[in-house]
């Protein structure tokens, strides 16, 4: 084997400029894959990041309905304390679950005593929403940054709203909310900090302690809107949401008709909902389009190596056919002539990707070093840092190495049945 890959190396060097050829475009096309995966996949993992250790956490469990009415905001499809206990319960069990916040979230009108906006209002415990959403301390750009999040009596707010109402950190700003009964009531709080905008769901949420919303809304029992869920490995999350959803699935609500706890309460409709982060962020859907032009690229890359390749092994066939035809006829059997020229496809395979994969990791390398910015929605100054797995190095690899011999196979098979006798009088 060995001599066959040495005399398949011979010959591609004896046409050199053609083989240059080919390798480059398998190297053009190696390259074009690999950064547009370390970089569309670390831009992907940085939002998908963003989003859940600042906002919605890996998970959320709701009251059924809630989230298909989430525009409103509905106080009436609150989860019950019964309800929240019935989640912590299953969340304890499960070591996988690194914490979770419960949280109360309402619309109000936010007023500086000149203008009115109106809000959207998260009440949590400061310590717990830290845990679960572990990057947004670090959000603050005004005010506190370290300690609790937010204290009784203070508000945190977005930079929008804060420009928008020329507040700032200190200012003393009036919240106004209607309960689930329909009456109002308003309470005054000091604006702690203000966060930084982020691209969506929470580019306009403020937050105040979840004692403060309780009282704000007049509320007797503790219940939550959602309870959002941090993950030990983001990995897991498949697992965990099944496992919550089966746990879960006992929680059930009155059907119509039907008293609360009355016989057969248990047979009512599901109560609990279940949702991960792409079930609640619009992100989710440019998560996907970045997942299908990844495949898109893939297959372009495919389709370069294959002609390419396909192209120079058929062009080899035609220009020694009277070559083949003499080494068959001193002797040289079908089998090996097929794997000489199979070695010729594989070998123009294996050098293109090595090739290709080393460019690529230096590019790689090179825009970390370089650490380009750039804006994204209402963020700005993001940092651009590619970076690859092994595993999809690999995989990319071992993708143009099967289709570059794959290529070989036909010109390879027709030169191996070529008949000695026609092939010598081949002009």
């Amino acid at each position: 084997m060995l001599d066959v890959i040495k005399i398949a190396g011979r010959n591609l060097s004896r046409y050199r400029r053609r083989t240059l050829l080919t390798l480059l475009l398998i190297v053009i096309g190696m390259v074009a894959v690999l950064l547009f995966i370390s970089v569309t996949g670390s831009f992907k993992s940085m939002m998908v990041g963003q989003i859940t250790d600042s906002v919605l956490g890996h998970l959320e469990v709701h009251r059924k309905g809630y989230v298909a009415s989430i525009d409103t905001l509905p106080l009436n499809l609150n989860m019950k304390p019964s309800a929240v206990a019935k989640v912590e319960e299953a969340l304890k069990a499960d070591k996988a679950v690194e914490a979770w916040s419960p949280r109360i979230k309402f619309g109000g009108m936010f007023s500086n005593f000149t203008e009115t906006t109106s809000i959207r209002i998260n009440g949590v415990d400061p310590a717990r929403e830290a845990a679960t959403v572990p990057l947004l301390p670090g959000r603050m750009i005004e005010g506190a940054k370290g300690g609790t999040l937010v204290e009784k009596g203070q508000i945190v707010i977005p930079v929008l709203l804060a420009r928008g109402m020329k507040v700032k950190v200190g200012d003393t700003v009036v919240l106004v909310a209607t309960n689930r009964d329909g009456s109002v009531n308003g309470k005054t709080f000091v604006i702690r900090s203000i966060t930084e905008g982020i691209s969506g769901p929470g580019g306009r949420d403020g937050y105040i302690h979840v004692d403060d919303a309780r009282e704000l809304l007049r509320m007797k029992d503790a219940e939550v809107s959602e309870i959002a869920i941090r993950l030990r490995d983001p990995a897991q999350l498949d697992r965990v949401s099944a496992a919550l959803k089966q746990a879960l699935g006992a929680t059930s609500s009155p059907a119509p008709g039907q008293a609360p706890g009355g016989a057969g309460a248990g047979e009512g409709r599901p109560g609990l909902e279940v949702h991960t982060w792409a079930d609640l962020s619009p992100f989710a859907s440019l998560a996907r389009m970045i997942d299908l032009m990844t495949v898109f690229i893939k297959v372009v890359l495919v389709s370069i190596v294959l002609v390419s390749v396909m192209n120079v092994m058929v062009m080899a066939v035609y220009e020694r056919i009277r070559e083949i035809g003499t080494i068959a006829a001193i002797g040289t059997r079908p089998s090996r002539i097929l794997l000489l020229f199979l070695a010729e496809g594989l070998l123009l395979g294996v050098i293109g990707t090595a090739l290709g994969t080393l460019v690529s990791l230096a590019s790689i390398y090179g825009i970390n070093l370089w650490q380009p910015h750039f804006a994204f929605g209402q963020q700005q100054d993001l940092v651009m840092a590619p970076t690859i797995a092994v595993a999809q190095v690999v995989t990319v690899a071992l993708l143009v190495v099967g289709v570059a011999v794959l290529a070989s196979l036909q010109p390879s098979w027709k030169a191996s049945r070529l008949d000695p006798i026609t092939a010598l009088r081949h002009v």
